[in-house]
């Protein structure tokens, strides 16, 4: 079921994406070589709870940590660990708030130290997927007009857009419907309606799209061992276009 969004709700949604927005900046400072991904799991929750969060994924399906911290080759659902980061990993900082009520739900990508050519390539292109996507995010568009516009850019380019992980209607609850993927047909699939709040968050790789899951059961990684990239925007369907809740104000 599909619940369609109040603006009454549309906006406190948006003071979560908002203290959401904050916590990934300040990641901006905090990774560097040498921190792990369990430093980044503690700062997360503290800063989090701090300013009157919830950091939801804690125990949504089982899941145990407030972040999923994807490096390198990991697609996403990547567990925090305490082995240390260092120049040129490519970290995947995926979490959700629940402030008063009000879900977000975002994912950043960062560099830890030097870059290289190929990691800016990456995080240029999926980075630039997801705002064509939000693009496309306009009432009266339907679900497929956001996978092509992400598909056909990513593909142009000559990377690969993941098609086991998609994005998805959110709030109540972290997941709800509708299924957004980040590939597909222009004018295919559900038509989009004022008051749906829907995450776009395409991981994209350097070689194939397909994956293959960790021992754990959670962590999902590249199959040829490839880098994979993703950002991530709680987004809200408006008569005056999409509206990004992820921002800081």
């Amino acid at each position: 079921m599909i619940t369609l969004k109040s603006p009454r709700e549309i906006e406190m949604m948006r003071e979560s994406g908002a203290l959401l927005a904050s916590v990934h900046e300040a990641l901006r400072d905090f990774i560097k070589p040498g921190i792990t991904s369990w430093d980044i799991e503690v700062f997360v929750r503290h800063m989090i709870e701090e300013n009157g969060g919830v950091p939801a994924q804690i125990g949504f399906e089982g899941y145990e940590y407030a972040t999923c911290c994807s490096i390198n080759d990991e697609i996403c659902h990547g567990f925090p660990r305490k082995t240390k980061l260092k120049d040129g990993d490519l970290i995947k900082v995926d979490m959700c708030i629940d402030l008063k009520g009000a879900m977000s739900d975002s994912c950043w990508a960062y560099v830890v130290g030097k870059s290289t050519p190929e990691i800016d390539k990456l995080m240029e292109v999926t980075k630039k997927a997801l705002y064509l996507g939000i693009d496309q995010a306009q009432v009266g568009n339907r679900i497929g007009d956001i996978g092509h516009a992400i598909q056909t850019y990513v593909e142009g380019e000559e990377l690969s857009v993941v098609r086991d992980f998609i994005g998805h209607g959110i709030g109540p609850t972290i997941h709800e419907a509708p299924s957004v993927p980040h590939y597909g047909e222009a004018g295919k699939g559900l038509r989009l309606k004022e008051g749906m709040v829907i995450t776009i968050e395409p991981m994209v790789n350097t070689g194939t799209w397909q994956m293959k899951m960790d021992n754990n059961g959670w962590t999902a990684r590249t199959k040829d061992g490839g880098l994979s990239c993703q950002y991530e925007h709680t987004i809200a369907i408006t008569k005056e276009g999409p509206q990004i809740l992820t921002m800081q104000k």
